[in-house]
């Protein structure tokens, strides 16, 4: 087993955050248990590259896309595609919820563009004439 969510939830001494990530190596996904305090809330914010899975665990919520709001509840499993915009807000007693979703590639270090940096400050200083 690596979590028991209720077990976790029930530590009060993390009122909100983060309070698990998978961790494991070489893994091919990513996983963590958040809590909201009531009231709390994630922005407006879209996952560009990956499809996330999120699962409700504890409290009640609303999630807000595109397509409108949907109320958040214990047992509740969403599916959020790549690209799509989203916001999370507890409700009265607050929101405790997985996420998971393929796991991000690792930064590499690589050669620069050719042009670094001017092209890149001259980008930053407005000018649309680049290559």
């Amino acid at each position: 087993m690596l979590c028991d969510a209720h077990a976790t939830l029930a530590d009060t001494a993390v009122p909100a955050g983060v309070l698990w990530r998978l961790a494991e190596t070489d893994r091919q996904l990513d996983a963590n248990l958040v809590r909201l305090a009531p009231g709390e809330h994630v922005g407006t914010h879209a996952e560009s590259a990956l499809d996330v899975l999120l699962v409700v665990i504890a409290g009640t919520g609303m999630l807000t896309t595109r397509d409108g709001a949907l109320a958040l509840t214990e047992g509740a499993v969403t599916w959020l595609p790549k690209g799509s915009t989203r916001a999370i807000a507890a409700g009265a007693h607050g929101l405790a919820y997985l996420t998971v979703h393929r796991r991000r590639p690792g930064l590499r270090i690589g050669s620069r563009p050719p042009g670094w940096p001017e092209q890149a400050n001259r980008r930053a200083a407005g000018e649309t004439d680049l290559p």
